[in-house]
């Protein structure tokens, strides 16, 4: 897998004896765009939901001056009109439209609306695609339903993917950041599926670098939504919703307050250990542990590594055979009817209301047993996706980087309850379902088997983790982070 470029600049790294393509960004390049964008008057960003509403005004802002215009295209009737108005976008100046009409007259349509709204409308927008149009994605859940369908993207357009590597939110937040600081942004992967003009690479890489994507790595639209689809349900929110509350319910059955319960859990997570494994990588973590807090650490890892393999091995297979992405329709077609409740009632989550109020961030614990299972657990999904091929920084970005550097700050801030219940549909519907495997094979086999069991813990699983190669990948990738920190609102 490479690709060629001649408006940008590609370089190389090495990771764990592979070679990939990069793009650097920064805001010195975007007298470039216009070039990557030949051919090219307008951008039609179809939605106005997280990322559409991100990546309209960054790519608005960083095409001003020129003769390439950037609109916004939503449904007769959407709740969002507002919202892009108060961001500048207005139909009166010609930059706010009906949906289809800003898709049959844009060059590159963005098409950033719900999956579920994919889903249910690519017919028609597929029918409203001009030949030569290039369609990007910020997801590849259309592919995976496409596959589903028997069907395929239409011949004579580009299909190209950026997928930056963060929320909506950061991806804005950092842009703007970026203008006093070069080099803020989100780091994003690209993918081209289809090129039909000779254009698409220069276009997605243009559209990467517009939206100030710090550094542009090569994927495949197919192993972006193999990877996004699973760490969701894994490692970035399933999975992290079902290990905090485990270990929540544990730490009580200790005799832990529920306050001290939720700071040697949740905040544990998204505090210390996340903020340790942002700076100094899993390795890093490990090594600020003393002998006694190692020991701890080992057998929790020990326990939780194989849930965490063997969960999203499951998962990946779900996900690449096409259940998850039916099983995500199906349960869409029954929201009307079952709406999805909220989870941040629980006790659990009460308490962790109060814990936020007076938390003294310095002094909260990084407590061994929590890191122990949280890294087991995201070593699973690493392991996972080295044996189904994904490229390195595909791995380090889905199951290390966008968990610490974006959603668990986040998370920290607003609280995993928060996340749960007001990400996007396809997320919520995921962290529901697998989410409470992760909290059962957790409490009734790992911790189990540490308590009544400890010498059937496998000893080698933690010798392993010391010399696994992710652990210079995510020091190489250290390197290529966000030149501040991931804003959190």
């Amino acid at each position: 897998m490479d690709f060629e470029t001649s408006v940008f600049d590609k370089e190389y790294i090495s990771l764990a004896g592979t070679r990939e393509g990069i793009v650097r960004g920064g805001r010195h390049l975007f007298g470039r765009l216009p070039q990557a964008f030949a051919g090219i008057g307008r951008i039609g960003v179809i939605g106005w939901g997280p990322q559409a509403s991100a990546q309209a005004p960054n790519l608005r802002d960083s095409l001003s001056g020129t003769d390439i215009e950037v609109v916004v295209g939503l449904r007769e009737g959407s709740a969002s009109r507002e919202a892009a108005r108060a961001a500048g976008f207005r139909e009166e100046e010609g930059t706010l439209g009906e949906m289809f009409e800003v898709i049959g007259s844009s060059d590159l349509v963005l098409l950033l609306i719900s999956d579920a709204a994919q889903a249910a409308l690519y017919e028609e927008i597929f029918a409203a695609l001009r030949p030569g149009t290039t369609l990007g994605l910020s997801h590849g859940f259309l592919l995976g339903h496409l596959d589903q369908m028997g069907s395929t993207f239409p011949e004579g357009i580009d299909v190209v993917a950026v997928c930056p590597k963060g929320m909506g939110a950061s991806v804005r937040a950092l842009y703007l950041q970026g203008a006093e600081t070069n080099g803020a942004g989100i780091n994003a992967s690209f993918a081209v599926h289809q090129d039909a003009t000779g254009r698409a690479t220069e276009r997605a890489l243009g559209w990467s670098v517009g939206l100030g994507a710090p550094f542009t790595f090569q994927t495949t639209l197919r192993s972006e939504y193999l990877s996004d689809l699973t760490g969701e349900r894994s490692i970035l929110l399933g999975g992290v919703h079902g290990i905090v509350e485990s270990l929540y319910r544990r730490f009580r059955d200790q005799g832990l307050s529920e306050t001290d319960a939720y700071r040697h859990s949740v905040d544990s997570v998204t505090g210390p250990i996340s903020r340790t494994v942002s700076k100094d990588g899993l390795i890093g973590l490990y090594r600020r542990l003393d002998d006694p807090q190692k020991e701890v650490f080992a057998q929790a890892y020990a326990a939780a590594y194989p849930v965490g393999l063997e969960l999203t091995h499951e998962i990946y297979d779900e996900v690449a055979s096409g259940n998850e992405i039916r099983s995500v329709i199906l349960a869409g077609q029954r929201l009307s009817r079952f709406p999805m409740g909220r989870i941040d009632q629980a006790d659990m989550w009460r308490a962790g209301e109060v814990a936020r109020q007076d938390r003294d961030q310095e002094n909260l614990p990084l407590d061994a047993f929590t890191a122990g299972t949280f890294c087991g657990v995201m070593m699973g999904q690493v392991d996972t996706f080295i044996e189904k091929g994904h490229p390195y920084s595909e791995i380090a970005n889905e199951s290390v980087i966008e968990a610490t550097d974006s959603l668990n700050p986040y998370m920290h801030a607003r609280g995993v309850a928060f996340m749960v219940d007001n990400c996007s549909t396809t997320a919520r519907l995921g962290s529901r379902k697998w989410a409470p495997r992760f909290d059962y094979l957790l409490t009734q086999t790992a911790y189990a088997t540490v308590d009544h069991r400890p010498a059937a813990l496998d000893t080698t699983l933690v010798k392993a983790f010391e010399e696994h190669p992710i652990h210079e990948v995510l020091r190489i990738c250290a390197e290529m982070r966000p030149s501040v920190s991931i804003f959190v609102q």
